[in-house]
């Protein structure tokens, strides 16, 4: 029987070191666990390999039953919670089927670009988008990625929509104010584009869904403006080998970056490796932004997201892309991996 166990423990802590999923590794415990029961129900008494499994199928049938209980209760609880949270509950992300005509037409410009082609458009039709904050960035994130076709899009944000965010938040309209941030821009992207499916998370991301959460995604989209969460975020992406676009705004200024470290691109922490102090990174709230900022940025973001989906060009990984509105002056500066980064770093 140890030896059952230490070889379970090798598929499922092996399996996770190489880089497989979970669901991997459950089917081949599963796998291990059916080949062993068979042993015990096949094997005589006295064989030497039903001997060294346990010598009993009852023992392996009780085994069996806990484990079924263990995670049928895991199961409930998971479809309680996400349920009170507003985190739908885990079912898989269906894949969308064959274009329409109607699609077709509406994604032609897209098509006829040699750089994206049917190819592409499907790709980003399959795609899963995680964005992270309905806000500035969000909204022209979020617009753009519904308006491409991006089949599968997950917006999460605790936030509601007040009257101070329609200076540059033009996914929510003033009739929406008091509504979560969430709802507000699910229904203004699906009547944009009812070919899409948009899933809102209200709640704040943090440390006990993250990283479910964002491996269910093949790229996330991050607008927050809190370094806790951007650190949160870059953490389960890093640990997901999710490619993370990030972007950030101050008064005129904004910048963006793809961070990919499973293709050799620097993680956001390589190049921020601690909070600034308050008072050198106000908020848009305490510092003020110009309206149209947040529109350039998240294009930019969008555009990126696009690329990355689709294999078009040369994402930006590597390199940060800076905005100055005020003068009118954008300028890119390269990125390095850094080998002691606590969170991808290889020393």
């Amino acid at each position: 029987m140890v030896l059952v166990l230490l070889l379970a423990a090798a598929i499922w802590f092996g399996g996770g070191r190489m880089g497989a999923s979970r669901e991997v590794r459950s089917a081949f415990l599963g796998l291990l666990y059916v080949a062993v029961l068979g042993i015990q129900v096949v094997f005589p008494v006295t064989n030497p390999l039903r001997v060294a499994t346990g010598g009993s199928a009852a023992l392996w049938l009780i085994l069996g039953g806990f484990v079924l209980i263990f995670w049928g209760y895991r199961w409930v609880i998971r479809t309680l919670r996400a349920k009170a949270a507003g985190v739908p509950s885990e079912t898989p992300m269906s894949r969308p089927a064959a274009f329409s005509e109607t699609e077709l037409n509406r994604y032609a410009r897209h098509i006829v670009l040699r750089e994206v082609g049917g190819v592409g458009q499907k790709a980003l039709k399959n795609a899963k988008v995680l964005v992270v904050g309905a806000g500035g960035l969000g909204a022209p994130v979020l617009q753009y990625l519904a308006a491409a076709g991006v089949g599968t899009i997950g917006v999460i944000d605790d936030d509601l929509v007040e009257n101070a965010n329609l200076q540059r938040q033009i996914i929510h309209p003033d009739a929406n104010i008091g509504m979560p941030k969430v709802f507000s821009a699910q229904a203004q992207m699906q009547a944009q584009n009812p070919f899409v499916t948009v899933r809102p998370y209200h709640r704040r991301l943090t440390d006990d869904i993250a990283a479910e959460l964002i491996a269910e995604y093949d790229l996330v989209l991050d607008g927050t403006d809190n370094f806790d969460t951007r650190y949160l975020v870059n953490a389960a992406c890093v640990a997901a080998k999710v490619p993370l676009i990030s972007g950030a705004l101050s008064q005129w200024e904004g910048q963006m970056s793809v961070f990919d470290p499973a293709s050799g691109a620097p993680c956001y922490q390589c190049i921020f490796a601690q909070a600034p102090a308050a008072h050198l990174a106000p908020s848009c709230a305490d510092a003020g932004v110009i309206g149209p900022l947040p529109g350039v940025i998240g294009s930019m973001m969008a555009v990126e997201a696009i690329k990355v989906l689709t294999g078009a060009g040369t994402a930006a990984r590597g390199q940060m892309l800076i905005y100055d509105a005020l003068y009118g002056e954008s300028r890119t500066i390269q990125l390095q991996r850094r080998a002691d980064c606590p969170t991808c770093g290889t020393a």
